[in-house]
Formats: C-alpha cells, sequence, structure tokens
C-alpha cells in the first residue's frame, strides 16, 4: 500500500529540515558559541541551539528555574568558601575536635577547603559559562548532568554550613571580624561583578517586548548595584584611620611554645618560641598524683603522647591520675612526626627530628626556669585535679609553691590567670600580674587588681580595648595565628597575643591593610562613579544597537534580518530528496531543486488574433 502524498510531503519536509541545518552548520562557523554552548549545554553542534530571537525570553521556564538554582548554588557556595577560608585561624582546633570525636587523625579542614573550592569553582565556571551564552544572544540549556551537580553542590553547601554552624558557631564572629579587613576589597570586587553583567542585561532589556519583565530585570539589577555603591557608608573598620595614630605591634605570646615548629607544650617548643622573638611564652598545667605540677593542655595523654604503647590500657584515663614517674616514661614528641598537624614536620632535619623525638613531658619548675633564663613573661591554664585526687584541694597551693619555693623566676613575670583564691593569692604574692579571662566593667576589675585581660580574639573591640587602657588594664587576644587577624588586633590596639605562628608574624612589620578615611572615601567613590559610567556606556550602545530593529509589525513578529535568512527554503522548491550514498551518515541527503517552468510562448496566429 503506498504513501499518501500529504505523508511523503512531510517525510520530504522533515530530510529538508535536516539538510537546511546542515547548510547552517556549514556556513556558520562560530566556534566561540559551539564551545560555550557545548560546555553548558553539551550543545556542539549548530541545529541543536538557537539564538534568542527579538521579544522572546532568553530560555523556557524549566531552565530559567534552572539557571535561578544555579545563581542561588554561586551564592550560598561561595558564602562557605569565604567562611571557612576566613577560618583557618582555627583550623587545628577543628582537627583536633574530630580526633577526639573520631579517634584517628586527619587533616579534615584541609579536605573540606579543597572540596569547597572545587565545587564552587565548578558553578562559577557553569554562571560564567551561563552569562557569555546569554551576551551572545543564545537560549539556555543547561544539561542534565550538570543539573545533578549544582544539586550535589548546593546540598553540600547548606549541610557544611549548617553542621559548622552548629559546632563551630563561634566561627561566624570571626567571618564578622573579617569584613573589618576584606570589606573594601569585596566592594571594589562586587562593583566589577555588576558592571560585567551589564552587557547581558542590557541586551535582553532591550529585546524583552514585554513591559514587566523589562522593569523586573532592570529593577532587579538597579537595586542591586545602588546597594553596592552605597555599602560602604556603613561600613567600619579599625584599620581606617588617621595617618600617625597606629599604635605599637603587640607583643607576641607563644602558645604552648612554637607548636608549628616543634611539639606543643615541650621543652624544645618553647625554646623555638624564644629563637623566633617571642616576649612571652603560654602553657596549660595539670598536677600529677604525687604533686608534681606537669605541662599538659588536654584532661587525657592521648593525643600528645605515646599512651598506647606504654599504657595501652590506660588511653582514657586523666593526665592528672598518673604518678610523675609513670609520665616521664612518654614520649612527647613522637606523634608530632607522625601526625604533622601544621604540615612543617617535613622541613625538619634529621637532627632536629632526633630532638622531637626524644622531647618528654615538662614540669612546671623547667617551665619556669626556663622563662627566667631567657626574662620571659609566661601566662598558664591551671587546670584543677578530678575527684579523688591528693591534691584537688590543695592545687593553688601547690602550684604557688614550686612558683615561689623551687623556681627561679621573678614573680613580676607572672601572669596569673587563675580565678580561685584569687584575693588569698594577690594578698600573699601582691607581685604578680593579676590576669582575668572575663571582660567585666572597670570597677570590677579594679576590685580585684586586674591589670591584663585574657580575651578570645573573637571579642576584639577597638572601643573596649581603648576603654581598659584608659585605666592601665592591657588587652591580650588568643589564639591569632593568620596575619589579617593579627593586623586587625594591631589596629584595634591590643597590647599583646597569644599565637601558633610567632616565626610568621615577627616577620610582619605593618598591619597588611590600612590607609586614611580619605584614602577610602576616594577609592570607593571613583570605583562607583568609573562603573556608573561604563554602565551607562554598555546601555547606551545596546539602545543604539537595537533602536533599528523592528520587535513587532501589527501582530506579526518581524526579524527578517538575520544573517542566515538567505537561507529560508519554500517548500515549493522542492522536487524530492534521495540519499546520497557517498556518504555513510543516514542523515545527508541530497536536495534536488524543481525546475523553473517557463511560461508557454503563444502562436504568432494567436497573438494576432489578440491584437
Amino acid at each position: 500500500m503506498g504513501r499518501s502524498p500529504v505523508s511523503l510531503s512531510r517525510l520530504k519536509l522533515g530530510r529538508l529540515k535536516v539538510v537546511r541545518r546542515q547548510l547552517l552548520q556549514r556556513y556558520e562557523h562560530q566556534p566561540f558559541v559551539s564551545c560555550l554552548a557545548g560546555l553548558y549545554g553539551c550543545q556542539w553542534r549548530r541545529y541543536q541551539r538557537a539564538k534568542a530571537q527579538p521579544g522572546e525570553c532568553c530560555c523556557s521556564r524549566l531552565e530559567c528555574g534552572s539557571f535561578g538554582l544555579l545563581i542561588v548554588t554561586f551564592f550560598l557556595t561561595l558564602v562557605f568558601l569565604y567562611f571557612w577560608s576566613e577560618a583557618q585561624n582555627d583550623y587545628n582546633d577543628f582537627d583536633w575536635f574530630n580526633f577526639g570525636n573520631l579517634g584517628f587523625w586527619f587533616p579534615w579542614s584541609l579536605v573540606l577547603l579543597v572540596v569547597s573550592a572545587a565545587l564552587f569553582t565548578y558553578v562559577a565556571l557553569l554562571l560564567v559559562l551561563a552569562v557569555c551564552l546569554l551576551s551572545e544572544g543564545q537560549r539556555l540549556y543547561l544539561h542534565w548532568s550538570h543539573k545533578i551537580g549544582i544539586l550535589v553542590t548546593l546540598t553540600f553547601s547548606i549541610s557544611a554550613t549548617a553542621v559548622l554552624s552548629d559546632l563551630w558557631s563561634k566561627e561566624w564572629k570571626t567571618l564578622l571580624l573579617s569584613f573589618q579587613v576584606t570589606a573594601p576589597f569585596l566592594h571594589v570586587g562586587g562593583v566589577l561583578l555588576m558592571t560585567l553583567l551589564s552587557w547581558p542585561v542590557a541586551l535582553h532589556f532591550f529585546r524583552m517586548s514585554k513591559r514587566v519583565r523589562q522593569v523586573m530585570i532592570l529593577g532587579l539589577y538597579l537595586a542591586v548595584l545602588f546597594a553596592l555603591y552605597l555599602v560602604p557608608l556603613g561600613m567600619y573598620s579599625p584599620c581606617i584611620k588617621e595617618e600617625g595614630t597606629l599604635g605599637p605591634a603587640p607583643v607576641l605570646i607563644g602558645h604552648r611554645g612554637a607548636p608549628m615548629l616543634a611539639p606543643e607544650n615541650t621543652q624544645l617548643s618553647f625554646q623555638k618560641a624564644v629563637e623566633a622573638g617571642g616576649e612571652g611564652l603560654e602553657t596549660d598545667v595539670t598536677i600529677s598524683y604525687d604533686g608534681v605540677p606537669f605541662l599538659m593542655h588536654d584532661t587525657t595523654l592521648r593525643r600528645t603522647t605515646n599512651i598506647r604503647e606504654v599504657f595501652p590500657n590506660q588511653t582514657n584515663t586523666p593526665a592528672a591520675m598518673f604518678t610523675w614517674a609513670e609520665l616521664e616514661m612518654l614520649s612527647a614528641g613522637e606523634w608530632f612526626l607522625g601526625r604533622d598537624p601544621f604540615g612543617t614536620a617535613s622541613s625538619l632535619d634529621p637532627e632536629e627530628r632526633a630532638l622531637v623525638q626524644n622531647q618528654t613531658v615538662p614540669t612546671l619548675k623547667d617551665f619556669l626556669d626556663l622563662a627566667a633564663q631567657y626574662g620571659r613573661l609566661v601566662i598558664f591554664d591551671l587546670r584543677r585535679p578530678p575527684q579523688g585526687h591528693p591534691y584537688r584541694d590543695t592545687w593553688i597551693t601547690r602550684t604557688l609553691e614550686v612558683l615561689h619555693n623551687e623556681s627561679h623566676i621573678n614573680s613580676s613575670q607572672v601572669l596569673w590567670l587563675p580565678g580561685d583564691q584569687r584575693d588569698v593569692v594577690q594578698e600573699m604574692y601582691p607581685e604578680l600580674q593579676q590576669t582575668s579571662g572575663d571582660r567585666a566593667s572597670i570597677e570590677e576589675l579594679q576590685e580585684e587588681h586586674i591589670v591584663r585581660l585574657n580575651l578570645h580574639y573573637s571579642s576584639m573591640s577597638q572601643d573596649q580595648i581603648s576603654k581598659y587602657a584608659s585605666v592601665n588594664i592591657s588587652t591580650n587576644l588568643y589564639v591569632v595565628s593568620q596575619p589579617w587577624l593579627y593586623s586587625l588586633a594591631w589596629c584595634a590596639g591590643a597590647q599583646s597575643v597569644t599565637t601558633n605562628a610567632l616565626h610568621l608574624l615577627k616577620n610582619l612589620h605593618k598591619p597588611i591593610f590600612l590607609m586614611t578615611p580619605q584614602e577610602y572615601s576616594m577609592m570607593w567613590i571613583l570605583t562607583d562613579i568609573i562603573s556608573a559610567l561604563l554602565i551607562m556606556a554598555v546601555f547606551i550602545f545596546h539602545w543604539w544597537r537595537e533602536r533599528g530593529l523592528p520587535f513587532w509589525s501589527g501582530s506579526r513578529q518581524v526579524h527578517e534580518n538575520g544573517p542566515y535568512s538567505k537561507f529560508r527554503t519554500d517548500p515549493s522548491d522542492v522536487r524530492g530528496v534521495r540519499w546520497n550514498p557517498l556518504f555513510s551518515d543516514d542523515s545527508v541527503w541530497t536536495v534536488v531543486p524543481r525546475p523553473r517552468t517557463q511560461p508557454p510562448r503563444m502562436p504568432p496566429l494567436c497573438m494576432a488574433t489578440l491584437c
């Protein structure tokens, strides 16, 4: 049974569309657009993609949703990446926190940073491809594999942010502090981004036929732009100050010595801190079962000793429940070489590695004598022994005995931090520098003879530091290891900081960000003016380019001046389509054009009759 003429005609027209697509693909060489569309939507061939015609939306509803989801994912991933990159100051605490919960060491902080950076790069690349396609007037189509990737990235960003907000909520304070240093540069970057986005926004604004869409896209763009322009008016940073008002650099106190160069709370670590230029030493003191104060930060010995090899059945026993003879059997340095918490152990030479391996748990007396030898300040947290310990009620007295009767340190070198029995300690040893770990009113601090505050860096406040300094109460911030955070403490007027990175901060001779109010005002005003001029130029250019294009003629859309309108094919011009056997591709057909028929010539006689 033969096919009907209608079916044959449809078949011919269907095959003709393939031919026309290949003609377009042959005559339109757009390698840049092909690369963009191929990477974004796997549309490497010309006939797989289409331009957004004047008056049309740049994509379907589904693709609009995908593009919106891409934008949301980009910003959420950017927020998390910025948040975690600025939290580098506390990576060591984060890794040891996971060690305590999981029982094994792994640099989780760096893994999280690398993964978030990789996912952000992926999403940012997709967004750049989409913006470039829009700038070229192409309709968007996101490949399904990228849609899955965006959902995975979005899930990761939300989950990681939620978990870290629950476990490390104080890091959000670090994020807010970082804006006091990075906000000027973030402002410039944001304005630059909005200036670049003006090109696709202007292109599609002038090509849209519906006023509602035009108002929406332009209103949203201008709202974000003007908000960015005005952000500097509400920005505060202690590093924006008049010339000559910057105080001296904060004194550096080694946190448990120099833990990036040697195992923490060891004699080698404190020696390295002195050599690096530290003017003070910080540690943690616990009292052994037989009354010997020794240096140990954790409540157990599992993290910083080889307790598993020496006493495998007592790994979770409190450190204070061991005698000094048992503590002397432990190594306090092998763990540093095996776990390499700061990534610095590999740089040690064989002689230094041997010194590290031979480190033992030091006593408080050894620590104080080393500080006395080099004339360094000392500050330490004193751990109260657990229930059942012989020195649970006399721990303060035992520590003071070592400090005044067994060591050679001068009392004025000691920043006395324990708050228990402070009145008694102050009365017996008035030379000690009474130090408090809590903020309070000036009156309360003066009643307790406090001369120094030891505060977490997240509570940094220039006003508070200045207020305390006016009554001779200095402020020490802990633990400050990143240059930007040290710069902020310097600008805020902190007198000293406790740090893990003595060898790095000692080489910082001025804050990494410091400018006068006049310089900053000039910077952001010029940035805004240049951006506004460029955006106006972009919009004027697109208006001038599009004003000659007839968008609509009555109810029929007119757009006949495209670069490939000459390839339009009339179905009446097609006589037939046959397969060309010279090509193996079944989609290659040869078009046989219908010959133009000439009108019949009339005989001369007929012509004479007509006349």
